[in-house]
């Protein structure tokens, strides 16, 4: 590239007085395939620009090269780079390539007299804060930026630039030189930035654009490309993001270690602070020092009182350089004899029980020490998860799992979930809870029920860490059973008594219960962004309060239960519609079964609607907007026919809004009440009003059209489901109730889904009386309660799944 820009120059440019300077990622000499040819036309001080230069910046275009082009001044160069750190940064790694060499030195010159380095280093390092805060602090997403996250090619971009302002070097050599690493440590820094780099040299060239995310599609390609075996215990893309990973955490560190190290070095003597903490413990400009470079080595339970130090200090940033350096050289002292000494085992319990813990347990996992005291956990660092809908690696996820718990333990974030904060405040033992997330998924992987394999390290490790009976059972409860609130909440009728009453004897009792829903929903919200909304939170809440009322005793709590809401129902209506007497013209067609199954809220809200209307004469399409705070509820009233849930289904698919729950009730005069709860990201941007006019006009003309059932709405399929696909699997079993049947079904998502399996049902026979929705990212987890003919011949029911299992492959 140089040697085409300097002919290029030389054909155009006949000014002698200017300059061509490459500039950013070009100038540090580093070109991608595809990156962008970055570059500056230096012009003398008061010089306007020349036709040359619009020649010379047309032929780059003509020549195929994209270039990030800009035409300056020196003046304007150091005005501009005053202003914005950015433009500093890439005139930090300017290069000649052409023209005046002089006066390129003398921008350099003057931009090092106009730098003012701490605020350069400030203003990098809180660069590098937000960067790592776009990303949640996490390397290990498993379609991870090998450019931007954590660990990244950024990373090692920031300590050289610092270097740089600093006068301290430009290569991990000349750090060596300087002394601020070993040349050891330079080598495997090159070692892993090499890595990276070929990765995303391969992905420039796979997607013929510049692509730094190492998506799916790419990671099997490049492990093809590698040609990297495919094992029993991880499949050969597998294998590739564990070296990745490997090579991220290892940047990570180095760019902490170094930024504490320059950091160190542009502070003037006379600024710097030490306070001494104990005969071990230093803090040395608010970083934690030791006092003696070999006490990990002589005494190495002292790395975890390193830890403690940090909690119990807030002030201190991290660890010093020395530090980092004495707790690497030390780890491999971390083994069965370290594990099984009691003081050991006291100091990570105190790790467990202090403030700051999320923090505390990253950086422990970041540096190896994590893994090295719990061996379960260093199996699954970098562990990837094809269920389609972790975006974390397991150990990542496992962290941000605790990061929940914390959360709800700080009063700052009482407004994101108040009842959640409450229950965690006022929880006596918050580490058992951390110690339950921390194993809940940590046998994943060994093959067998993860959970049942975690519950047994749980337990073993409570023992041995001098946690009492009852806390260990509680700890190793919670991991065995840390799916079935989420399970029970989404798939089984919270209506229905019976599930309620054979949840709350699993829970035992209401600290158990708490407890797990504490977790259960930190865990939810930690597999992804997308799978968490306000749907799932109301389940799980309407199963955690009801469950403890039948914990604290309530008597005949089924009755109860209807007429409180039977009660609350008609204190809404009346005020509507305050004459007495009102409401029994369509609660007379009303059964038990219908105040179980919906809200007092629902029902007062059916009945304000529907009192003068029992028997109308078109389709009635009501919509509103969700109580639960997203989304609409839609209440759909008209003559029971058969096809009404498909056709319904498919109209809401096509109008671009994902059903989330479906109660399906008919009445004793033989009309369908039924309520949906929608939400759309599709449509987010559109009022709700217009929302709303759209469900009720369109949908109740299209019930009242009939005819045959609109076909599935084609859309794209997520690309996790194109590169791990996910076998569908179908269920069917009795319900609770007689003459019922349960049928879950459990497949990759895609657009059409619900309809088409409600088409399925339609040309079986069956007759839908319940439905739950869940998706979970891109895997879809749906039950349906049904009846009918086709349900009552073993044989007839496996040709009910046989189609339904062929719809669910399509």
């Amino acid at each position: 590239m140089d040697e085409l820009l300097r002919s290029l120059w030389a054909e155009v440019i006949s000014d002698p007085s200017i300059a061509l300077v490459a500039v950013g990622g070009y100038g540090r000499g580093l070109l991608f395939p595809h990156s962008d040819v970055d570059v500056l036309v230096l012009l003398p001080d008061g010089q306007k620009p020349s036709e040359g230069v619009e020649r010379f910046v047309g032929l780059l275009w003509d020549c195929g090269i994209e270039p990030g082009h800009s035409v300056r001044t020196v003046a304007e160069c150091l005005e501009e780079a005053a202003k914005d750190v950015t433009v500093d940064t890439s005139l930090l790694e300017s290069r000649f390539v052409a023209g005046n060499t002089a006066l390129v030195d003398e921008l350099n010159a003057r931009l090092g007299k106009q730098r003012k380095v701490r605020d350069f280093f400030v203003a990098k390092i809180d660069e590098q804060t937000r960067r790592y805060e776009r990303f949640q602090d996490a390397a290990y997403n498993l379609e991870p930026n090998i450019k931007e996250s954590p660990g990244g090619l950024r990373d090692l971009h920031v300590v050289i630039w610092l270097a740089r302002a600093a006068g301290l070097g430009r290569s991990w050599k000349d750090l060596a030189d300087q002394g601020l690493i070993t040349p050891h440590e330079a080598g495997a820094i090159a070692k892993n930035e090499r890595v990276l780099e070929d990765l995303r040299i391969r992905l420039h060239y796979m997607a013929g654009r510049r692509e730094d995310r190492l998506v799916f599609d790419h990671q099997i390609e490049i492990a093809r490309q590698l040609k990297l075996p495919n094992t029993k215990e991880l499949a050969a893309s597998d294998l590739l993001m564990r070296h990745y990973y490997l090579a991220a955490k290892a940047i990570w560190r180095f760019n902490t270690i170094m930024l504490a190290n320059l950091v160190a070095r542009v502070r003037p003597e006379a600024e710097r602070t030490t306070r001494i903490l104990d005969d071990d413990f230093a803090v040395v400009d608010r970083l934690l020092d030791i006092r003696d470079e070999t006490l990990f080595e002589r005494e190495p339970g002292k790395m975890l009182d390193a830890f403690l130090r940090l909690q119990q200090n807030p002030d201190i940033v991290t660890l010093s350089a020395t530090t980092l350096r004495a707790l690497s050289r030390a780890l491999p002292l971390v083994n069965g004899a370290f594990r099984e000494d009691p003081a050991n085992r006291v100091r990570f319990m105190k790790i467990m029980q202090s403030e700051r813990l999320t923090w505390t347990l990253r950086r422990m996992s970041r540096y190896g020490l994590l893994g090295r005291y719990i061996p379960a956990f260093g199996r699954i660092v970098g562990q990837m998860q094809h269920d389609l809908f972790h975006v974390y690696t397991v150990d990542e996820h496992i962290l941000m799992v605790i990061r929940n718990l914390r959360r709800f333990r700080i009063p700052r974030f009482d407004h994101e979930y108040p009842l959640l904060s409450q229950l965690m405040q006022e929880f006596d033992k918050p580490e058992l809870l951390y110690m339950a997330a921390l194993f809940h998924d940590i046998a994943k992987g060994r093959g067998g029920d993860h959970s049942e394999l975690g519950k047994k390290d749980a337990i073993r490790f409570c023992r041995e860490h001098g946690l009492s009976k009852a806390d260990a059972e509680l700890v190793a409860w919670l991991v065995e059973q840390h799916l079935v609130m989420s399970s029970t909440a989404q798939k089984q009728d919270l209506s229905d008594p019976e599930v309620i009453s054979q949840f709350a004897t699993l829970a035992k009792d209401e600290r158990w219960l708490t407890a797990l829903y504490i977790l259960t929903v930190a865990d939810i919200r930690g597999t992804s962004p997308a799978v968490w909304n306000a749907w799932k939170g109301k389940l799980l809440e309407d199963l955690f309060r009801v469950t403890r009322r039948v914990l604290r005793g309530e008597a005949d709590f089924a009755r109860s239960w209807v007429e409180g809401k039977k009660e609350e129902a008609l204190r809404v209506f009346r005020q509507y519609v305050p004459e007495p007497g009102r409401h029994e013209a369509l609660w007379n067609n009303l059964d038990d079964p219908y105040f179980q199954r919906f809200e007092a809220n629902e029902i007062g809200w059916h009945t304000r609607t529907l009192w003068a209307r029992v028997t109308p004469d078109a389709p009635i399409v009501r919509a509103r907007l969700s109580p639960i705070g997203e989304g609409l509820q839609v209440m759909v009233y008209a003559p029971d026919q058969p096809g009404l849930f498909a056709r319904i289904t498919a109209f809401f698919e096509r109008a671009q809004f994902d059903v989330v729950a479906a109660k399906i009730y008919t009445t004793r005069h033989g009309f369908a009440l039924d309520n949906f709860q929608l939400l759309s990201r599709a449509r987010s941007g559109e009022h709700y009003r217009e929302l709303i006019r759209t469900v009720e006009t369109g949908l109740a003309e299209r019930i009242a059209l009939g005819g045959p059932v609109d076909a599935a709405r084609a859309g794209r399929v997520s690309r996790w489901v194109k590169h791990f696909p996910f076998e569908p699997r179908v269920e069917i079993r009795p319900d609770r109730r007689p003459g019922r049947w349960l049928v879950m079904v459990s497949c990759a998502d895609r657009p059409g889904l619900l309809s088409a399996v409600a088409r399925v049902m339609l040309d079986q026979g069956l007759n839908l009386v319940d439905a739950r929705v869940t998706t979970l990212g891109a895997r879809a987890e749906d039950a349906f309660v049904v009846n009918g003919p086709a349900m009552e011949e073993e044989a007839s029911r496996a040709q009910v799944a046989t189609a339904l299992r062929a719809v669910l492959s399509d």
